[in-house]
């Protein structure tokens, strides 16, 4: 009659690298059967390590490009408050912005935004609007809404200089705000609505449209 260590002795003799013995024929002291059943474990063990580090090594690449991209928008950021003399007073946690600037009596004048910190496609639009407001300078085109055309233009006109992704979501930010914009202007009596901004008087796709049609 087989006894369970029977059953089970063959499975460690082959763990061990050993023929298996003869039912019924001489059983491992105990320690031999510790020595098997630990070396079992070892092996287990080493299986699971290598598992584990394997699929650890399928992450970084992933990582390495975060890392990779959040780099160039930090340089990104580094070059335009550089180039055009702007110091952020504010990162926002929000995907909102304002520029403005301050002139003293001595005449310096400080450039000044509130904006979110480039992570992203869209946060990154948003800083490049406000930083184009500098850029472009103030009360250089009028109506107000043909400021924001103009500083929205140049943050795409940057991004896309830069490498950086214009994504659809950004494209379609420009359009409500510029749609918005020209409806503030439209309310507030404007006579002619400048030619840049005809493509904005008509409001832009719901967002679940869009969404189904980047499915």
């Amino acid at each position: 009659m087989l006894t369970l260590w029977d059953l089970i002795d063959p499975l460690l003799n082959t763990l061990a690298g050993r023929a298996p013995s003869k039912p019924g024929g001489p059983r491992p002291s105990p320690r031999e059967r510790a020595a098997v059943e630990s070396g079992g474990v070892r092996r287990q063990q080493r299986a699971q390590a290598v598992a584990e580090a394997r699929s650890r090594t399928r992450k970084p690449s992933r990582d390495r490009d975060d890392v990779g991209m959040q780099a160039k928008y930090d340089a990104v950021v580094r070059e335009m408050l550089d180039k055009y003399g702007v110091r952020v007073r504010k990162w926002r946690k929000s995907m909102s912005g304002i520029a403005w600037y301050v002139t003293y009596r001595d005449g310096s004048v400080q450039r000044l935004i509130e904006a979110p910190r480039p992570k992203g496609p869209m946060s990154a639009a948003i800083f490049l609007h406000e930083i184009g407001h500098h850029a472009i300078g103030f009360d250089v085109y009028k109506p107000r809404c043909l400021e924001e055309y103009h500083a929205w233009r140049w943050s795409l006109e940057a991004m896309e200089a830069h490498g950086l992704n214009v994504s659809e979501s950004v494209r379609m930010r420009m359009h409500r705000s510029l749609h918005y914009a020209v409806a503030k202007a439209k309310r507030r009596g404007i006579k002619r609505i400048p030619e840049e901004l005809t493509p904005f008087l008509e409001k832009p796709p719901p967002r679940s449209s869009r969404n189904a049609s980047r499915r």
